[in-house]
């Protein structure tokens, strides 16, 4: 049955600015300006042939009269111009006091968010399993880190989130620090305590900053979790294109409410526009417009996802070799809730390793999934993309079933011990070593298993056998590589000289 929900706000059916390019392209333009295309497929017909003739008429640049902020103002002072009107639009949507888009995806708004917490501070509470764009902005900008691990299923294979208390304990530890940073949902779809963290942040006089990169769609639906930026978040990072449906490195920025995020409006205003692209792309653009309109105006579409990931759930309940895993990530003891549209299938006693059920599903089947571990399987649903089930499920049940369960090493390393700081290894000589030379050595560099991005090594951690075995392991899987690697195969390392 559907899940009641509220009516749509009919402001949120415009698409200012993507309707103004699409109104754009449709003049007869003698372009003499950048792109080089200048907007006909025959000048980049190879361009042309990956987007199409139409998204080449509407790749506009920067400053174009009418649609980008900076000239529109110069032209008529005091107007809302369509850029400006679509990200109000957006918050509106997300709850948000302010909105920016961003071209540089969510590790942009995370290079964003850690430098707006540099100029609070030196000092930040920080989860441990963030994405690998964290540590890059917390390394380049010079804050000293506090981590706080979160919970670990070393079973399947996934990091989680951590709690209001373990918050309240850092931050009681370390009183000097300027902001509290952390992730929700985890890539499992482990919903953290916001609203409760936010509280504990807020009494210690400092603001929350969440990468909520994987629910980008929360709040969107009654069904869905409720977003960061609705629950006291002050700085919210959103990836837009994972769930939500813009394209590819498109992402968002919200402001929450209160005093916390009204002080830092005027400072994550004019670091953005240090970190984003004056050359950036309007087809990026237009798409959160776009996405943004389908997500907040077609709960019917959401409900139809949302009817796709519980039927691939009831059908693993009830089969003989799978298990829906998500008791296991409820279990968590940061989670409160759990992000529907990620289906976690555990393969233990399923005579087939989760590793092995991503790449013959690839190889033989066509259907690509978004993770594997050694112990399960994970896809992401869409938001407004329901499933082909059957397609799906048949493909599950022709894999095949080995005589004697596979082995299933432990997915995730622990962390490695810190020998010096972040900075001052990054910024250290560095010398090459072999795989092996490399145990027992300083880290030049940040290394994340990816998917799903998270630093299993940071610089100035000692790299141990465990740590090493596990990132070529990654390596070497036909889905997975390591970021940050200077060796793609891993078989050297880059450790301070």
């Amino acid at each position: 049955m559907p899940v009641p929900h509220t009516p749509v706000d009919p402001a949120q059916l415009e698409a200012p600015y993507a309707d103004a390019l699409r109104s754009l392209s449709t003049h007869d333009w003698q372009r003499i300006h950048v792109p080089a295309h200048q907007a006909h497929a025959e000048n980049a017909p190879g361009v042309a042939s990956l987007v199409g003739a139409d998204a080449l008429r509407m790749d506009f640049p920067m400053l174009f009269s009418g649609v980008d902020q900076q000239t529109w103002r110069l032209v008529t002072p005091g107007r809302v111009t369509p850029i400006m009107r679509a990200q109000q639009l957006a918050a509106d949507a997300w709850g948000a006091s302010r909105t920016w888009f961003l071209t540089n995806g969510a590790s942009g708004g995370n290079h964003i968010a850690t430098t707006v917490a540099r100029g609070l501070g030196a000092e930040l509470v920080v989860q441990r399993s963030v994405h690998s764009s964290v540590i890059d902005g917390i390394t380049h900008v010079g804050i000293t880190p506090h981590f706080v691990t979160g919970a670990v299923d070393t079973g399947l294979g996934s990091a989680h989130g951590v709690t209001a208390a373990q918050i309240e304990a850092a931050l009681t530890e370390h009183p000097a620090s300027a902001a509290v940073y952390i992730v929700t949902p985890s890539y499992f779809g482990a919903v953290a305590d916001v609203a409760a963290i936010a509280d504990v942040a807020h009494r210690h006089g400092v603001p929350l900053i969440v990468d909520e990169a994987w629910g980008s769609h929360f709040g969107m639906h009654p069904a869905l979790p409720t977003n960061a930026a609705r629950l006291g978040a002050d700085l919210v990072v959103s990836s837009t294109h994972k769930a939500a449906g813009s394209l590819t490195q498109s992402a968002m920025l919200h402001l929450g409410h209160g005093p916390f995020a009204e002080d830092l409006e005027s400072l994550v205003d004019r670091v953005m526009r240090s970190y984003q692209s004056t050359s950036s792309s309007s087809l990026l653009l237009a798409s959160l417009d776009e996405a943004r309109r389908h997500l907040a105006t077609r709960p019917d579409a959401i409900e139809r996802a949302l009817a796709s990931a519980e039927d691939v759930r009831a059908r693993v309940r009830g089969d003989r070799r799978f298990r829906d895993a998500t008791p296991d990530i409820l279990a968590s003891p940061d989670a409160i809730a759990n992000d529907p549209f990620k289906i976690a299938i555990d393969t233990r006693g399923a005579g087939i390793t989760g590793s092995d059920a991503h790449y013959e599903l690839l190889r033989d089947h066509r259907i690509y999934c978004e993770l594997s571990t050694p112990s399960a399987l994970l896809l992401l649903v869409g938001a407004t993309s329901p499933l082909d089930v059957d397609r799906f499920w048949n493909a599950l049940q022709a894999l095949p079933e080995a005589e004697i369960e596979p082995e299933r090493p432990i997915a995730l390393p622990g962390n490695c011990k810190r020998a010096m700081g972040l900075g001052e290894a990054f910024f250290s000589g560095v010398e090459t070593v072999s795989a092996t030379e490399a145990v027992g050595r300083v880290s030049a560099d940040s290394l994340a298993a990816y998917p799903p991005g998270v630093p299993n090594v940071l610089p100035g951690e000692i790299l141990n056998a465990e740590v090493v075995s596990f990132l070529r392991a990654t390596a070497a899987a036909p889905s997975g590589y390591v970021r940050g690697a200077s060796d793609p195969a891993l078989d050297t390392f880059r450790v301070v000289a």
